[in-house]
């Protein structure tokens, strides 16, 4: 009986550091995504190779957080609150890795993107960028806080990364048809403006998850209509 409070504190403790691995690889996501789009907008080609390149961390934290997080499941057995919280960790993991490899994927468009003439000033994708880094990093920060309200005000701002997606898209249009040669220019912009959206909708999905472990309530398809209703 007497090793029941030292079990319990060592099960804390790992599920502390599981956030805290979690939180380290969400900057890092954040951070390649960051990296990328300035390298997009200053046209830097160290920069754009510098994301494809760094890879690696990203891969060796998440198989690093499921072995942690399948330990936690197997050996502990936990109940309520703190299995969702594992289980959001594992969802959560994968999201951030998704975040990573999407970072890649704009760093490659912004590789072909300098191989052509400029479409336009890029004033809209930086906005995008800042947008869904800051769902991401308060997503991630609700996890660990246990902040409902917080994860709910990720989930407000995906509209605003709709719109903006929206925007550039209509105004690139126009730029292709004024201008035939800058079809492939302006495709390229428009696909990396939906990697950006990706990005908002795997914050959105951490800040679904936060809602789920702390109150048990499922709003995948519900916080939106909500909103609007």
């Amino acid at each position: 009986m007497e090793s029941g409070p030292p079990v319990a504190r060592h099960f804390q403790d790992e599920l502390a550091r599981l956030k805290e691995r979690l939180l380290v690889m969400g900057g890092l996501a954040e951070e390649r995504v960051r990296t990328a789009v300035a390298a997009l907008v200053n046209r830097d080609p160290a920069a754009v190779e510098e994301v494809l390149a760094g890879d690696e961390p990203i891969n060796q934290l998440q198989i690093e957080i499921d072995g942690r997080a399948f330990t936690l499941l197997a050996l502990q057995q936990p109940i309520a609150t703190d299995l969702r919280t594992i289980v959001a960790g594992l969802k959560i993991n994968s999201d951030l890795e998704r975040v990573g490899d999407l970072a890649v994927n704009i760093a490659e468009a912004a590789r072909r993107y300098h191989m052509l003439p400029p479409v336009k000033p890029l004033i809209d994708l930086p906005r995008m960028a800042d947008i869904a880094q800051g769902m991401l990093r308060d997503a991630l920060d609700s996890f660990v806080r246990r902040d409902v309200a917080l994860a709910e005000s990720v989930l407000t701002r995906d509209d605003r990364l709709d719109e903006l997606k929206t925007q550039i898209a209509r105004e690139l249009l126009i730029y292709m048809l004024e201008d035939p040669t800058r079809i492939e220019a302006a495709l390229t912009l428009i696909l990396i403006s939906r990697h950006l959206e990706r990005i908002g909708d795997h914050a959105t999905n951490i800040a679904e998850d936060v809602i789920f472990v702390v109150s048990a309530k499922d709003v995948r398809h519900s916080f939106g209509a909500d909103q609007k209703s």
